[in-house]
């Protein structure tokens, strides 16, 4: 089954790393994306730029509202993911402990809906 796991911190907390902390901590993502790709639950992954490029949309009354910046202020904004393969929720949320994040962050572990193809595909 596959999990979306949706890594919230505080991106004004990066800030406060010295540059040898920030190194030390892309280390550590660089070396548990190793370990999930080589363990074959890697599906995809990627770090989301700061919610302060983040556009958001919403159709009102058959218009277009486009605002800058997320849906909402929030204490932790979403910085990136791990889509991975799990056998089940259990080893989906071990995966999630591991990713660095969860040490000051939170991590959300999401089941992706299995969508059937449509029939003729």
């Amino acid at each position: 089954m596959k999990y979306m796991l949706l890594i919230y911190e505080d991106e004004k907390g990066w800030a406060k790393f010295s540059e040898s902390e920030r190194q030390q901590f892309f280390g550590e993502y660089m070396q548990f994306t190793k370990e999930v790709r080589d363990s074959g639950h890697y599906q995809a992954g990627a770090p989301l730029q700061p919610t302060s490029t983040a556009t958001s949309v919403r159709v009102r009354s058959a218009k277009r509202v486009v605002t800058d910046g997320p849906f909402a202020e929030t204490r932790e904004q979403l910085g990136g993911y791990y889509l991975v393969d799990a056998k089940d929720l259990d080893d989906a949320i071990g995966i999630a402990a591991r990713i660095p994040s969860a040490r000051w962050g939170t991590i959300e572990v999401r089941p992706v809906m299995e969508v059937p193809a449509p029939a003729g595909s």
